[in-house]
């Protein structure tokens, strides 16, 4: 099974559950923008346009999780663990009335796993997979 690049704490999937009993499918982008803009985002599934700037991840419990192809060249070599936090945000993401929000805790993948990494689609491929 080849590596996960990016995966998903309990207590995300536990926020996840809430947010998706309220609206449904989820999906996840992170921008690269400064402040709350680097901060992973999750919106209804389709809700955010995907594109050929994007790159597709993999899925954290049953969620597309996207980053923009600038920030994933600073993040390729690390495994992403979204988490979430106490505190509020400053973005659109669905989990800001909740009084909590997604962060990204990060490591270097090993020797090992960076031998058999899970692929990324571009968005546009992505899309015509969909």
């Amino acid at each position: 099974m080849p590596t996960s690049r990016v995966l998903a704490t309990p207590a995300a999937e536990a926020t996840i559950d809430l947010l998706r009993d309220e609206h449904g499918p989820l999906m996840f982008h992170q921008s690269g923008g400064c402040c709350d803009g680097s901060s992973p985002m999750c919106f209804q599934k389709g809700e955010f346009r995907i594109g050929g700037n994007d790159v597709w991840l993999g899925q954290i419990y049953g969620c597309d999780f996207f980053m923009s192809t600038s920030q994933f060249e600073y993040w390729q070599h690390t495994q992403l663990t979204i988490d979430v936090t106490k505190g509020r945000g400053a973005s659109f993401s669905l989990e800001i009335p909740l009084g909590v929000r997604f962060l990204i805790r990060s490591r270097l993948f090993t020797a090992e796993e960076a031998q058999d990494m899970a692929p990324v689609l571009n968005g546009e491929e992505y899309l015509e997979q969909v």
